[in-house]
Order: structure tokens, then C-alpha cells, then sequence
């Protein structure tokens, strides 16, 4: 599709520079973004060029972070080709590469010129890989609209394939959801964060296993550990917990981390490099009731503990300190 993108270019008469960054996450390398500028240094990209993302949210977090930091900012035009990325990713503003302490940790918000989803692009995706973007579109759901669990229970068949009516309504309504909260809070000042929801557990997770899981996976067990905290902590109730866990398996998303029996320190360890950490203390995205989340302390530590053995099966790990 580079390729394609390139000849489109060109013949409208434009100076087109490809480069190509490796999949998935170790794109998101200093190394890499480091090749970026040498290479835009070289073409002498100026401020009336811009950068195109084209790929997967990993592809879209570099360019629009290359973007943000050449030359104080150039225009970036993100074309997302995973529905993680279309969901998500691409849309909203937040660029970023990881280091050995975490991911997204270096980073900028870069609102893109312009993003191009075309669903066209999800018919060559790996099925494992459609699915995965599914976690974040159930998480729309979840926080913002309830519409979405309906048309997920409804038509989960349709939801896994790439034509049909009810990805497209997913997509679209994921990106209203995401637009809406983005357009009151564009620099993650406060409302923004309810987008993290299910993310502390699951950046540990891709942490503790070496970014083996899929991002979209990762969320889905994040999304029921946060809905075992808040249903543990007398704030959700069993039929909202129950409909987090329906709604997630109906497309065939996981639901347990049994990998993460015996790693509480780890996970916590890593929890604690959440961007939400304030003063030293742990802060979550809970939910109060579906479509109402909100944005707290961590409860205590043994609510944690019961709500991490709900998603991994394992035995209560022994108790530590979140400060």
C-alpha cells in the first residue's frame, strides 16, 4: 500500500520521500525515530512538507512524533490500516515512542492535519489482528456508549468482518466517542484520561511479557480488572461487571491474564509507571455504572490484589504497598 500511497503522490507532481520503519512496537525506538530525522534532514523536509503515517498504531504514535519534533512541527497526515489504529491510535493527537521504563513515556500531543481510515485496508489484516482492535472499541463503549456493547452482543460475526455495516457504525461511533472527549481535553489536563480506561493494567501486562500480547488484547483484561476494582470497591454492580465480560468474549477477546499468576510485584511495578501516578500514588479510570467513568485513587492495595487474582486465577499474592 507504500507503494501504491507513493505513486499517487508523485504524480500529482510531489517530492515524495518512503521510508519504511519495522512492525509493531520496536518502531517505537529512539534508534528509529532517530533514522527519521537523519533521513528528513537529508531530503530537506521543510515546514511546507509533511509527514504521512501509513500503517499501524505503532506506525502512527512515530510519524505523528517525528512530525511534532521536526523543526518545532510539521503537519502530519495519519492513514491508519489496523482497526486499532483507527480507533484509537491515529485519532486524537497523542504521538509518543517507548523507552526501557515504559511506553508512550517520550512523547507530544500533534493533532494530525487529517486521517484517512479506509476499511478497505482491514481485508488483508490477520483475523487475531481485526479482533485485537476490537478491545479498544468495546472500551468506547464501556465509558461513553452503550450502543456499542448492543450492536458487539448483537452481531459479533459482523463486528470480526472487515465489509460489513456494523464494523463501519464501530468505527465510526469509536471516533465520535474519542473526538468528543479529545475536542474538551486535548492535553490529557484531566477528562481525557477516562480514554486510559483498562490501560494501567494492560501496559503492565505488555510490559511483564515483553510486549508479546496485542495491544487491543492487553485492554480487554485491563477493562475486567478495572471492573473488578470498582466492583470490589461497591461501586459497580455484578450485572455491569457481567456485561464487561460478555461483551469482550463475544468477539472472542480474552478476558484473563493466567501469565500474570505469581507477577503482582512486577505488574505493580509497572503500574506505577502509569502517566496517571500523582505525588507517588496510584490513579485509575473506574466506572461508576456503564457510560459513567470516573476518575480515582487507587483503592487499597488488597481490593487490587482480589480484582488481579479475578483475572489470572492465581493465588492472593502476598500484600505490598502502592503508596
Amino acid at each position: 500500500r507504500a507503494a501504491a500511497a507513493e505513486a499517487a503522490l508523485t504524480s500529482e507532481g510531489l517530492r515524495v520521500l518512503r521510508l519504511e520503519v519495522p512492525d509493531g512496537e520496536e518502531a517505537k525506538k529512539a534508534r528509529v525515530l532517530e533514522y527519521l530525522w537523519e533521513r528528513f534532514g537529508s531530503f530537506r523536509l521543510g515546514r511546507d512538507g509533511l509527514v504521512v503515517g501509513l500503517g499501524g498504531g505503532a506506525t502512527t504514535d512515530l510519524a505523528g512524533f517525528a512530525a511534532a519534533t521536526w523543526l518545532r512541527g510539521v503537519p502530519v497526515v495519519q492513514v491508519p490500516t489496523t482497526l486499532l489504529a483507527m480507533v484509537d491510535a491515529a485519532v486524537g493527537g497523542k504521538t509518543g515512542i517507548d523507552t526501557p521504563s515504559g511506553k508512550n513515556l517520550v512523547g507530544a500531543f500533534h493533532p494530525p492535519a487529517a486521517v484517512i481510515a479506509d476499511l478497505e485496508t482491514l481485508s488483508t489484516l490477520p483475523a487475531a489482528e481485526l479482533r485485537a482492535g476490537l478491545g479498544e472499541v468495546v472500551k468506547c463503549g464501556l465509558i461513553a456508549d452503550s450502543v456499542i456493547l448492543d450492536r458487539v452482543l448483537a452481531d459479533p460475526t459482523d463486528c470480526l468482518t472487515w465489509d460489513s455495516p456494523v464494523l463501519a457504525d464501530l468505527v465510526a461511533r469509536s471516533v465520535a466517542v474519542k473526538a468528543a472527549v479529545v475536542g474538551e481535553d486535548l492535553t490529557e489536563a484531566g477528562l481525557r484520561e477516562v480514554l486510559n480506561y483498562g490501560h494501567t493494567y494492560a501496559h503492565a501486562i505488555e510490559k511483564v511479557t515483553g510486549y508479546s500480547w496485542r495491544h487491543g488484547e492487553a485492554v480487554a483484561v485491563g477493562c475486567l480488572f478495572a471492573a473488578e476494582v470498582a466492583h470490589r470497591n461497591g461501586n459497580l454492580s455484578s450485572d455491569a461487571l457481567a456485561l464487561h465480560r460478555q461483551s469482550l468474549e463475544a468477539v472472542g477477546l480474552p478476558t484473563r491474564f493466567p501469565e500474570g499468576e505469581g507477577r503482582w510485584e512486577g505488574l505493580k511495578e509497572a503500574m506505577m509507571s502509569d502517566k496517571k501516578v500523582r505525588s507517588g500514588r496510584l490513579r485509575l479510570v473506574l466506572l461508576d455504572d456503564i457510560a459513567r467513568p470516573v476518575r480515582v485513587q487507587a483503592p487499597a492495595e488488597g481490593v487490587l490484589l482480589a480484582a488481579h487474582e479475578a483475572v489470572t486465577g492465581g493465588p492472593h499474592p502476598k500484600e505490598g504497598d502502592l503508596g
